[in-house]
């Protein structure tokens, strides 16, 4: 009975060793799980009354030093563009790029798919899930162009939200193309206390003759409503220059420190209130906030790392030697690529990706057979 006893005791102790082996390679296998390429995961949002309401994160983080994070939305209907953005960024760079792709509920199967089943299958990535709910009350309808009131593109306000925790990151619209190194973009040196560095309006002789052929805005004037006095009282003069915020490199420290977020939330349930800016000729209730925060305190980008207006005219051009020496790409306006008519489609078609599920498609003239 001894005997029986102690060999009792090792086959417990072995069965207890056997357990803890496998808890320890399991939790091994799930810490460095989001370092492989093709990691996606997807943040969910506890509380739909709290702002701050994205914290709830399912798997582990893979957020490294050493690597370019950039933030890209992707919506059910333009999925396409966002997967030719980031087909531009990680053809045309050698530094080790994470795309934080952020979407709604209804896009983050097609969003996976995408990836999955085209040659994009090995960029690092993580799917976040974004919860309109947290715009309620601050977003008003306007019906000339109901595609600019589309949730995800103010996403680029909650960024401290989303749960990334690098010091920097770059955000991009769908509608860009990158041909130059993203990682000189990131570097980009900004000034102390800038949270943020954008592409001013007033650069580029080429983007002047581009926004006086097509009537396109430069100036504050363009944006906001400056017969309502809170506008005023600003003290921004109207012939300022603005700047666009479809492109930009994010200090998230500074950031964070600034409110950032919380300033924005402010203007926009202003406008909610009075209406300073939703009627602006120059389009887009997403831009307007971004000026009066940022105005006066943000770093100015390389111009060539943001050439923009490709979108505002069906046939309004730029020269082909300076589209060559552009760094990135900007349809901005209302002709994307992806659709038709639309200018320079052969430096946009050359990063698109076919979308396996065929949802996505380009919309081109009939070809003469």
């Amino acid at each position: 009975s001894v005997l029986s006893v102690s060999v009792n005791r090792v086959l417990l102790v072995l069965l207890v060793l056997m357990v803890c082996l496998l808890l320890h390679s399991t939790l091994l296998r799930a810490s460095t799980r989001p370092k492989h390429p093709g990691t996606s995961i997807q943040i969910l949002f506890t509380s739909l009354q709290s702002k701050l309401s994205c914290v709830k994160i399912l798997g582990d983080k893979s957020e490294a030093d050493n690597v370019v994070p950039v933030i890209i939305c992707a919506s059910e209907e333009r999925v396409g563009a966002t997967m030719a953005t980031i087909n531009s960024v990680h053809s045309n760079t050698d530094a080790s790029v994470f795309f934080y792709i952020v979407t709604l509920r209804d896009a983050v199967k097609l969003t996976r798919q995408y990836i999955e089943k085209t040659k994009l299958k090995g960029i690092m990535y993580r799917i976040l899930e974004f919860n309109p709910m947290v715009l309620k009350g601050k977003v008003k309808p306007d019906s000339s162009r109901p595609d600019l009131l589309h949730p995800l593109n103010f996403v680029r306000f909650y960024l401290p939200l989303l749960d990334i925790s690098h010091k920097r990151v770059i955000y991009l619209d769908d509608d860009v193309i990158v041909q130059g190194n993203i990682e000189d973009l990131f570097n980009v040196k900004l000034k102390p206390g800038n949270a943020a560095a954008f592409a001013t309006d007033c650069d580029l002789p080429s983007t002047h003759e581009m926004v006086r052929s097509i009537g396109m805005q430069t100036t504050y004037m363009g944006y906001l409503d400056y017969r309502k006095q809170v506008v005023r009282d600003l003290g921004i003069h109207p012939r300022d220059c603005s700047f666009n915020p479809g492109v930009f490199v994010a200090d998230m420290n500074e950031w964070k420190k600034q409110k950032i977020t919380k300033q924005l939330e402010k203007w926009m349930e202003e406008n909610f209130r009075q209406n300073i800016y939703s009627s602006a000729m120059a389009g887009g209730v997403a831009t307007p906030p971004m000026l009066i925060v940022f105005h006066d305190k943000y770093t100015t980008l390389d111009p060539l790392w943001h050439v923009r207006h490709l979108g505002w005219s069906p046939d309004a051009r730029y020269s082909e030697t300076f589209l060559e020496e552009a760094r990135l790409l900007h349809w901005n306006g209302p002709f994307k690529p992806w659709n038709y008519p639309a200018v320079h489609l052969d430096l946009w078609e050359r990063w698109f990706i076919p979308d396996p599920s065929k949802k996505f498609s380009l919309v081109r003239p009939e070809r003469d057979s």
